[in-house]
């Protein structure tokens, strides 16, 4: 059903008849009777506003009055005040006004606030006795039917409606309408004709006439006749304006454009429909500046209207600002998800901005179903091979050639064909004689993905010239060719085509996020920043600029809340996009601010509900945050929204054992196995818990069923040995470790081999084992860091500095081996412990561990100031590790501070069982 449109009266009209309405108002001693017979008078001169004032005129002296509260609901109505026409009408319900005046209105009304449910719910199986009053009705309640996708239902109303009154012309037009959905043109057509023999001066007749002659016999002169004389009847008929716009937009025939807008401007001054046209005309007269300022002032307009979103989105793609085209084109799928346009200008933007899954992700319900059309497969196919998917690339280049076998497609579609068969180079010099005959891409495109599924790089660098010949100024073209320099390791070359391809477009975020990661591979990271500094100088709320910009200084020691800004800007830029709301959680999980992490976490699932990302995100929070059986409900409902997933399942059953809940834990894991029956993970999971509860035999079970499964790998031998390590049936751990080794020489055996051996009392067999081993693996630097490890655990720090300092001679610069072999060196007493530490931070400078032993090092050399600087800095880091605050109050203490000592102390013993060491802690005290 067409939406209704009232006349707009002119100003040389429109202020004498107010003026008198003013006067009457003022005279205020008419009799309410006086005023409703006014009100008629101006109703019927279509002169609503006036009508308005003196019914409300009328109501102040008489509340109660049932027709006044009627006529002020049509009143309203015609203004295009629906809400408030709703209530008045059903005040004149319950003041008892006739259901056969009030009904139809109140209908119309509800329908105009799409209350489509509601209406249908309300009158679908209403009778008024009056057939033209029954036919209005019933023909608004087809509509909500219809707007509620409800054929069915839709047609058994429209028929109540035609036979109460088949002379009813809004009815009449439904059913035309309806003809003209089911392509029944010719009926159509004719159906209109019979309308307008009855009714010449019906706007709407002569505008669905123009709709079947344009669409349906592309009759596109008749239509626009058509159109004109729906306008001449009725000058504000916002839609027929519209309808001549878009046939002299698609002729670009822009000067009549422009001066159809003007009229209008006139018209509807303030409509949506006007400011789309507008932007619209800018955009196809390819004025970028001008449409850009028009789209972000009608997206403002009009927030949820996906039309306007899609424009806005499409003009932001053309000027090169992907990010925003990304934000605009994400609200138009959110709106309309079916709308495949949009999709597909959404998958361009993903395609810009160098997110290939997540325009894969974009891609795939276009791609379900038999009936995918050749440009999408064509699309799929640049998709596929950006995600580096050669094969599946080749078979959409193919799908796309061989549904328009006229086209040069075809050919290229039939040399992929014979490809597949096995004639490969027979179909590479075919692609190459359609790439080198064609000004279109798609052949080269297929070529250079051929020639990468068979890492033929130089054949490949070669079809990229010929591309660059066609697209010499496509930023796209020459970081492909930097893939391919980079998959030849020609590191130079790769940069030079990245430097290009940010030359052609500084936004093209592929090649300026490769030109960082080249800057920082050559330790330049303040070249790094420039980049992204430059791309969001240009677009400031370019969410993957800001993200790439917030990792970068999070790696490079920026304050916190330096990156957490950074972050916050991304999510402000795009609202309904997962990534940075993920981003900004993960940071906080990172520096252990918990609390900060899961109001981020709830935000992000308030704003996106249907993310499973970042429903993953908020278990995680919940659990870091100690609330695990929060946790558990969440993942409860991650496994539901994905039910064919093993991940969400297995952090189920991490939160159902952190809430001591290990029956349910095994449940859940079992339900993991039987959907991947050789998912590791929950094997290991299983197998643990069955040991737990000394169910060993179950747990052998588990532990041989993986070493069928996986007989070439060491899990197997690794799960026995724990089961026999578990029963303390060292001899039998040991057999199995070695087993393993004869699968794999894995350093994960040796370190548990020599643990069993020295569990077992064997020290001399597990030292000979040690020694075997170091020789045979020289540069073994895990075997190393362990017997270190455990030589420091029991007190023998000379054999612990010897591994350490192994470590370092075979990787002078690996952080944790100098953190170590600092931290043995302090337990020696000897020189250079605080140049290894600081060597160690100065490598990872985001280790909060490493500033806590340099710290403490720092300490035990009296130098206090500098010692509380990186223990702040490192509980700064992670403020919840409460082991940090005991060595600050170690520090105190060592530098005289008792009063500073006491306070981190009795903040420490308020945690009782939460904290390990409050023995150390109460012993601490005793001493203040």
């Amino acid at each position: 059903m067409s939406r209704i449109d009232f006349a707009r009266l002119g100003t040389n009209y429109f202020l004498p008849t107010l003026l008198l309405a003013l006067l009457l108002s003022a005279c205020g001693g008419e009799k309410p009777e006086v005023l409703l017979a006014s009100a008629k008078t101006y109703l019927a001169k279509d002169d609503a506003k006036a009508a308005i004032i003196q019914l409300k005129n009328a109501l102040q002296a008489d509340v109660n009055l049932a027709e006044a509260r009627y006529l002020l609901g049509v009143a309203l109505l015609r203004t295009g005040d629906a809400a408030g026409s709703e209530a008045e009408l059903r005040k004149a319900r319950d003041f008892k006004h006739p259901d056969e005046e009030v009904l139809p209105p109140l209908a119309e009304a509800m329908f105009a606030l799409k209350q489509y449910r509601k209406l249908t719910d309300e009158f679908a199986g209403d009778t008024l006795a009056s057939p033209s009053a029954q036919a209005r009705l019933q023909t608004t309640v087809a509509a909500g039917f219809a707007a509620q996708n409800r054929p069915d239902a839709a047609r058994e109303s429209l028929e109540v409606a035609l036979k109460a009154d088949p002379s009813y012309i809004k009815a009449r037009l439904m059913q035309a309408r309806n003809q003209g959905e089911r392509q029944e043109f010719v009926s159509a057509i004719a159906s209109v004709e019979s309308i307008l023999t009855a009714a010449p001066t019906d706007h709407e007749a002569w505008k669905l006439k123009g709709d079947l002659l344009r669409y349906g016999t592309r009759q596109n002169v008749e239509a626009t006749v058509a159109y004109r004389k729906a306008v001449e009847l009725k000058p504000n008929f916002v839609a027929a304006h519209v309808a001549i716009l878009d046939d002299l937009l698609v002729n670009e025939d822009f000067d009549a454009a422009a001066k159809q807008l003007e009229l209008l401007k006139k018209a509807a001054p303030n409509a949506v429909g006007t400011k789309y046209y507008e932007t619209l005309l800018a955009y196809r007269k390819k004025d970028l500046k001008l449409a850009t300022t028009l789209a972000q002032q009608l997206v403002q307009l009009s927030p949820e209207n996906f039309r306007s979103q899609q424009l806005a989105g499409e003009i932001a793609l053309a000027s090169n600002v992907p990010s925003q085209a990304v934000a605009h084109l994400s609200e138009a799928v959110r709106i309309v998800p079916q709308a495949a346009q949009a999709r597909r200008l959404l998958v361009r933007a993903y395609l810009s901005t160098g997110r290939p899954a997540k325009a894969l992700a974009m891609l795939q319900p276009m791609l379900a179903g038999d009936k995918v059309d050749p440009p999408t497969h064509m699309l799929a196919g640049e998709v596929y091979l950006q995600n580096n998917d050669s094969k599946k690339a080749q078979e959409h280049f193919a799908k796309a050639t061989q549904q328009a076998p006229k086209n040069t497609r075809a050919r290229t579609s039939l040399a992929l064909t014979r490809m597949a068969g096995g004639s490969v180079d027979s179909a590479l010099g075919e692609l190459q004689k359609i790439a080198d005959a064609d000004n279109g891409i798609s052949a080269d495109l297929a070529l250079i993905s051929s020639y990468l599924a068979r890492r033929d790089f130089d054949k490949a660098l070669k079809a990229i010239d010929a591309l660059e010949k066609k697209q010499p100024d496509k930023p796209q073209t020459f970081t492909l060719r930097a893939r391919i320099q980079l998959a030849k390791k020609d590191t130079a070359g790769a940069r030079k085509s990245f430097e290009r391809a940010a030359v052609l477009d500084p936004g093209h975020y592929p090649a300026m996020a490769a030109l960082a990661a080249l800057d920082l591979a050559d330790k330049k990271p303040d070249d790094a920043r420039k980049r992204f500094e430059t791309m969001l100088a240009q677009d400031p709320k370019d969410a993957q600029a800001l993200m790439a910009l917030a990792e970068l200084r999070a790696r490079s020691g920026g304050a916190k809340e330096e990156v957490a800004e950074l972050i916050g800007r991304a999510v402000t830029a795009t609202p309904t996009e997962y990534q940075p709301r993920l981003l900004l959680v993960d940071f906080h999980l990172r520096n252990k601010d918990f609390k900060l992490a899961l109001a981020a976490a709830q935000n992000a699932v308030t704003a996106i509900a249907d993310s499973p990302e970042l429903l993953e995100a908020l278990g995680r929070a919940q659990q870091a945050s100690g609330d695990s059986n929060q946790a558990v409900t969440t993942f409860g409902k991650l496994v539901a929204m994905r039910p064919e997933s093993v991940q969400p399942l297995m952090q189920l059953a991490n939160a159902q054992i952190a809430v001591g809940n290990k029956d349910a834990a095994t449940a859940t894991l079992r339900k993991a196995v039987a959907l991947k029956p050789d998912q590791l993970e929950a094997q290991r999971g299983l197998m643990t818990l069955a040991a737990e509860a000394k169910n060993y035999t179950e747990a052998l079970a588990i532990a041989r069923d993986v070493k069928k499964q996986r007989p070439q790998d060491i899990a197997g031998f690794v799960f026995e040995g724990d089961v026999a390590a578990a029963q303390k049936k060292w001899d039998a751990a040991v057999d199995a470790y070695r087993q393993g080794l004869q699968v794999s020489p894995a350093p994960l055996l040796a370190t548990k081999i020599h643990s069993a051996l020295s569990a077992s009392g064997k020290l001399a067999e597990a030292g000979t084992f040690a020694a075997v081993w170091l020789k045979e693996k020289p540069k073994d630097i895990g075997f190393r860091l362990y017997l270190g490890s455990e030589a420091g655990a029991r007190g023998d720090f000379a054999t612990a500095e010897r591994m350490y300092a192994s470590v370092v001679e075979i990787q002078p610069d690996y952080a944790v081996g100098l953190n170590n072999l600092a931290w043995v060196t302090g337990k020696l007493g000897k020189e250079g412990a605080i140049a290894l530490a600081e060597k160690a931070v100065a490598l990872d400078p985001q280790q909060a561990a490493f500033m806590d032993t340099l710290a403490m090092l720092l300490s035990q050399k009296n130098d206090y100031a500098r010692a509380l600087e990186w223990q702040n800095k490192a509980l700064a880091l992670q403020p919840q590790t409460d082991l940090y605050r005991l060595n600050l109050a170690k520090i105190h203490i060592q530098g005289g501070k008792r009063d500073l000592a006491r306070k981190e102390l009795d903040a420490l013993a308020t945690l009782g069982d939460k904290f390990k060491g409050q023995a150390e802690v109460t012993s601490l005290l005793k001493t203040l």
